[in-house]
């Protein structure tokens, strides 16, 4: 399984290369809200969703598509880190 740090590498991979009106000067920022910074529509929104599942293996629930968890690098990452623990436990 990945360390948190090769979760955030690859999630940051996945949003730098494939978010729409990406012009900025400086990288993303862990803590930047990609929605808030009008980054996301509802494909793109889709398509990462479909990333992180097919990616981290894991299945992101009804319950889970709340904007909070997809958000931000930081959020994702711990999204993915905690939902893999979750299914260790179960």
């Amino acid at each position: 399984m990945e360390s948190i740090q090769e979760i955030e590498k690859t999630v940051r991979s996945f949003l730098e290369e494939n978010m729409i009106f990406y012009e900025r000067e400086n990288s993303l920022d862990n803590d930047d809200n990609i929605f808030e910074l009008g980054f996301v529509d509802s494909m793109f929104a889709l398509s990462l969703v479909t990333f992180i599942e097919n990616n981290f293996e894991i299945k992101v629930e009804s319950e889970d598509l709340q904007i909070s968890n997809f958000s931000s690098i930081n959020n994702i990452t711990n999204f993915i880190q905690n939902k893999r623990q979750s299914r260790v436990i179960e």
